[in-house]
């Protein structure tokens, strides 16, 4: 790596402090502190618009090594506010690279941190739950606690604003069309638009305060609802125009777009205590029992329970099928869970049986990570054959 590296550090909103060296861009960022367990992808995660607002802590000890490349990023810049390493990497060691992930993320202005005892601070995280936090570098330590105490918690926050498109674009098929798709961007990924063209689908991004009355004039064989970052239940706006759309047109739903489906179905979310971040999250397919390693990046999840007059369970030892209900009412039919998160026995996924809607919470299209669920678009695709 270039350069010589500076005093930096981490403060919590708790008031704990981590130390290490600055690698990125100067100044001070703030936002909610989260951990990512993927051990490869630092690019994909730092552009990924769902990361809007907070700082990443990756947990793999050594970040950096196969350098970076602009066929990598899923956004146009990166979006979260800081990043933080263990040990990064001063080379970059691959055929692909373009240059140091350092020099990368002082070129995009991102606030980043290495030697930090990572370890430590996704303990802390994991026992105290994700926080508000800031870092920075060459900055007086207590100004950093004081930064961190006034930053704003993820609650209530709309941040689909920040990285939404302003207008509507269109992103041809590889091949002939086959269908048209109009894109809800709450934030999202370039592979994601990706895996819909491959599929044949011309693809319409449109912002995400677009009305359904607009989606329906742009005729659309099914309408996509993306990954994005924050509180999904501001999004009153987005919420209206998909209760709106229900029954008219097939939709498919990723992790915002998840919440904002349940939502619009009737149901509320509520926050995780430190979310859903990384590439090895384990899923049961609730149908026959088959597991799939994911790729997920959420701090919030939907609750059926809230369309039924039982109180959520709590989980007790390993994660089972009885922590979901088996079926719910809601104004538009029956809702069945599809999908469950093995670890903390949370929604992974949900289908209407009486309109054309399903949802999943984690990315099936990875990027980073397994591509164990990307037959998801191919189920979406053979919906759209059928519209």
């Amino acid at each position: 790596m270039s350069g010589s590296r500076t005093r930096g550090a981490l403060a919590l909103a708790d008031g704990t402090v981590f130390r290490g060296s600055a690698v990125g861009a100067p100044g001070v960022a703030t936002g909610e502190v989260v951990f990512n367990t993927a051990m490869t992808g630092y690019q994909e995660i730092a552009t990924d618009p769902s990361y809007a607002g907070q700082v990443v802590v990756m947990t793999a000890p050594h970040i950096g090594n196969y350098g970076t490349s602009s066929f990598d990023d899923q956004a146009a810049k990166p979006f979260c506010t800081g990043f933080v390493m263990r040990s990064l990497s001063r080379l970059d060691s691959s055929w692909r690279s373009e240059g140091t992930f350092s020099s990368w993320l002082r070129e995009r202005g991102v606030v980043a941190l290495t030697d930090i005892d990572t370890r430590r601070l996704t303990r802390h995280i994991r026992d105290h739950g994700a926080m508000p936090a800031a870092i920075g570098a060459e900055v007086d330590e207590e100004d950093l606690v004081a930064a961190a105490a006034v930053a704003p918690r993820m609650e209530g926050q709309d941040l689909t604003r920040l990285v939404t498109t302003q207008e509507i674009y269109v992103c041809n098929p590889d091949a002939t069309a086959t269908a048209r798709v109009v894109a809800y961007d709450f934030g999202i990924k370039s592979d994601i638009i990706s895996q819909l063209t491959s599929r044949g689908a011309e693809v319409h991004v449109v912002p995400a305060t677009t009305s359904a009355d607009a989606v329906l004039s742009l005729n659309p064989t099914g309408v996509f609802l993306s990954n994005g970052p924050g509180d999904p239940e501001p999004l009153t706006g987005s919420i209206g125009a998909v209760r709106d759309l229900l029954g008219k047109v097939p939709i498919f739903g990723i992790c915002l777009g998840q919440q904002v489906l349940g939502l619009a179905l009737g149901a509320s979310t509520h926050k995780l205590p430190f979310g859903h971040h990384g590439g090895n999250h384990p899923v049961r397919n609730l149908a026959d029992g088959t597991v799939d390693i994911t790729s997920q990046n959420h701090g919030f999840t939907v609750d059926l329970w809230t369309l039924t007059d039982q109180q959520r369970p709590e989980i007790e030892g390993m994660a089972g099928p009885e922590l979901l209900p088996m079926e719910v009412e809601s104004e538009y039919g029956v809702i069945v869970p599809t999908h469950q998160n093995l670890n903390d026995g949370t929604l992974e996924g949900l289908e209407c049986r009486d309109v054309a809607a399903f949802s999943v919470q984690y990315h099936p299209e990875a990027a980073p990570g397994p591509n164990d669920a990307s037959l998801l678009f191919d189920r979406f695709a053979k919906v759209l054959e059928t519209a």
